[in-house]
């Protein structure tokens, strides 16, 4: 018999929503109010810092303390440059991938609010065949339909102003998510959706639970390096987005086989705490939740060094959701492997003892 859908209409038009607000790294403040207003019924009161890292937070007297995480953030653009023939070229904020550039439509984000531009492209007929160049950071270029670098700033376009892809949310095929930032507002989502099973379930947690959707995680794990030292958490339990590698061009002897719709990606790596990691795999188990795994040489890349590598050493997990296309517009995940992070995630906490040390030694 097919498990019961945990996403109901109101998650999904959350989730909607919630993706087709632009965040962009160093700016996330008003996609961070969108998912605090989601989950007020579900927590008892939040913790926000200077640079927009917000905190749902259930039992918040409790001494023993449990973050599960994700990231608000997503990759952008700034202007860098506006020429004397009002053309702006542009520096990365986070891992944006420059050859997806040409042809796109742009929001460009001024004081006097979102001025429209496009990526333009030499046409292919006016291209060397011979020897065509590639797009590359210093020769994709954006027109916002102006003639002169004062044209520009009167629009209220200035170098430092960040530009972000409108591409909105869409489903393909019944059970394809796909959008820009899947990576990782996905995150973000499914944290506050194990909040909403956990209320609507009348579970009772013996611990605190610090429900933390982070900022500027995109260039370099910087809001939950702040956030952490705040919480002093006792565990996290981290979810970010990885690789599908079963599409053209991606070489599975590096990157593993991983695959959409086959279930969450648990992490094995140096920053994963070992027995926290085998409680989440036997937890899986025991309640039929399929899964992947993945080995990550060094770092996880995620948040989950910033957590593991805090406060002395915080005992850390890493739960990914296999997603196509990273870093472009048509990011792609699947709804069963969603559904099957946040029950990971739901029925991992309910095996948590409060004051477990998930020590070797003991």
């Amino acid at each position: 018999m097919a498990k019961k859908r945990i996403l109901n209409k109101k998650s999904l038009d959350f989730l909607e929503n919630y993706l087709n607000n632009a965040a962009p790294t160093g700016y996330e403040w008003d996609g961070q109010k969108l998912w605090m207003d989601y989950l007020k019924p579900y927590v008892d009161e939040f913790i926000t810092d200077t640079y927009g890292t917000a905190v749902g937070v259930i039992n918040p007297k409790a001494d023993y303390k449990v973050v599960i995480e994700g990231h608000a953030d997503e990759i952008s653009w700034y202007v860098n440059y506006i020429s004397d023939n009002g053309l702006i070229y542009v520096i990365r904020n986070g891992g944006s991938d420059h050859q997806i550039a040409p042809s796109k439509v742009v929001d460009i984000h001024t004081k006097k609010g979102i001025v429209k531009g496009v990526f333009g492209w030499p046409a292919i007929h006016t291209r060397s065949r011979a020897k065509e160049e590639p797009p590359k950071p210093d020769n994709i270029f954006i027109d916002c339909g102006c003639t002169s670098k004062k044209e520009v700033e009167k629009l209220g376009v200035h170098v430092g102003c960040v530009i972000t892809y409108p591409d909105t949310f869409h489903i393909l095929n019944k059970d394809k998510f796909v959008c820009r930032a899947l990576d990782n507002r996905m995150g973000g989502f499914m944290i506050a959706e194990v909040a909403r099973l956990l209320k609507e379930n009348k579970k009772k947690l013996p611990f605190g639970l610090y429900i933390t959707n982070s900022v500027q995680e995109e260039i370099g794990l910087r809001g939950a390096q702040m956030i952490t030292e705040t919480i002093q958490p006792n565990v996290a339990i981290v979810t970010d987005v990885t690789h599908d590698t079963t599409t053209p061009m991606i070489n599975k002897k590096k990157e593993g086989h991983l695959e959409l719709g086959k279930g969450p990606v648990v992490a094995y790596a140096p920053a994963v705490q070992q027995k926290l990691r085998d409680l989440i795999t036997d937890t899986a188990e025991e309640k039929n939740i399929p899964f992947q795994r993945s080995a990550l040489s060094r770092a996880t890349g995620t948040d989950t060094d910033a957590f593991a590598y805090s406060n002395g050493g915080v005992a850390s997990a890493l739960i990914s959701l296999p997603l196509r296309y990273m870093h472009t517009t048509v990011e792609m995940v699947h709804r069963d492997d969603v559904e099957n992070v946040i029950r990971m995630i739901y029925e991992t906490l309910l095996k948590i003892k409060s004051g477990e040390t998930f020590s070797y030694f003991e």
